[in-house]
């Protein structure tokens, strides 16, 4: 009876898998098989060693070199003064991590990476933890469009606003907007969940096949396909708890979000009649 009231739980939340011919995404780990949830090439650092540098006169590669070379003589916690809004910093780290820009980042910051926590005092542009698998990444202050392109895993937050197509082909993990989201966040989402303290822009959630958007203000329009869904209360106790561990709450409250789910119509697009497809577009 346990492990079907965990079940029931579950798809309460969103969180079950469906079978797509006879092929599953979800992806179970055993204990005893810690060692592979690391990358092979992963290096032993230590958090309590601490590294500082000055990215100022440095170039891009330079800063991602400097980034490798100190986690390779074992320092776990790395601080990148000045980034000066270089692009493409902290991008491809396969390791845990302690990793701080103390300042602002330009396109493509932090893209595919596992395992770090990042903190980045400043704004960030376009595309920021493009591909992200896991860890965490927070943003003081703004963040470009395409927030979170294809993330897979992980928390990604922006304390303040960000531009269009957040979230665009989302597929796991959760991403946390502190403000506003531009047009077509959630476009052609898969998995994940995405929360938006602030305002939605318009075709929130276009073409979105599965996951879950919150959003605390208004919504200027829904995509195609975008419904409204029912709060329940598992959902109100995990946004509390999600939120809190930012330091961030919904404005009037987790349980009057709005819900945005997948209202499937898209699923059998395929094997729809002409004129079934128009009614569904």
């Amino acid at each position: 009876m346990a492990e079907l009231s965990r079940e029931q739980e579950s798809h309460r939340m969103g969180m079950h898998t469906e079978q797509l011919a006879g092929r599953t995404q979800q992806i179970f780990f055993a204990p005893e098989e810690a060692e592979n949830f690391a990358s092979p090439d992963a290096f032993d650092v230590d958090f309590n060693k601490r590294s500082e540098f000055d990215v100022t006169e440095m170039t891009q590669q330079q800063v991602n070199l400097k980034i490798r070379e100190l986690m390779s003589q074992g320092y776990g916690t790395i601080v990148a003064r000045n980034p000066g809004a270089k692009h493409s910093l902290g991008v491809g780290i396969l390791n845990r991590l302690q990793l701080y820009f103390e300042g602002s980042l330009g396109y493509f910051g932090c893209g595919l990476i596992d395992g770090p926590n990042v903190r980045i005092s400043g704004r960030v542009g376009w595309s920021c933890a493009e591909n992200m698998l896991s860890g965490t990444v927070v943003i003081e202050k703004n963040a470009g469009s395409t927030f979170g392109a294809a993330i897979r895993g992980g928390d990604l937050v922006c304390k303040g606003d960000v531009g269009a197509r957040t979230g665009i082909d989302m597929k796991g993990g959760t991403i946390i907007v502190g403000g506003r989201t531009g047009a077509f966040s959630g476009f052609m989402m898969q998995r994940g969940r995405m929360v938006v303290l602030g305002d939605a822009g318009t075709h929130l959630g276009d073409s979105m096949y599965d996951g879950t958007i919150y959003v605390g203000g208004k919504i200027a329009g829904l995509g195609v396909d975008a419904v409204e869904g029912e709060m329940t209360d598992l959902e109100v106790q995990w946004l509390e708890r999600k939120l809190a561990v930012y330091g961030l709450e919904a404005p009037s409250g987790a349980r009057n979000m709005t819900k945005i789910v997948s209202g499937k119509q898209l699923w059998n697009y395929d094997n729809l009649e002409p004129a079934e497809k128009k009614l569904v577009l």
